[in-house]
């Protein structure tokens, strides 16, 4: 299997985007590939983003303004998008974006 089996995505602020929900526990389809951060956005914005998608992504990324982690490290240091996501990851999106 090259899916993780549980995966924990958090919004932190960004939940406004997905009906309010905070925390997400998925299991992702199996594929041939394992999964990368990059496909991972993609099945979220198909499977889990509510409204306003240009609040979270931005092309192939997400939206300047919206922190990654990856079991609580910068996704930066991870690999960002070519990061492969491992069976109980935690992915946490947090918004730094701020109305005045």
């Amino acid at each position: 299997m090259c899916a993780p089996e549980s995966l924990k995505c958090v919004g932190g602020g960004a939940e406004l985007l997905f009906d309010g929900v905070k925390k997400h526990h998925v299991t992702l389809p199996s594929q041939s590939e394992p999964w990368d951060v990059k496909q991972l956005l993609v099945w979220i914005q198909r499977n889990l983003l509510k409204e306003r998608p240009e609040l979270f992504v931005q092309g192939d990324t997400v939206r300047p303004g919206i922190l990654v982690l990856i079991n609580d490290a910068d996704w930066e240091l991870m690999g960002e998008l070519d990061y492969r996501l491992q069976d109980q990851d935690n992915v946490v999106f947090i918004s730094t974006l701020h109305g005045g």
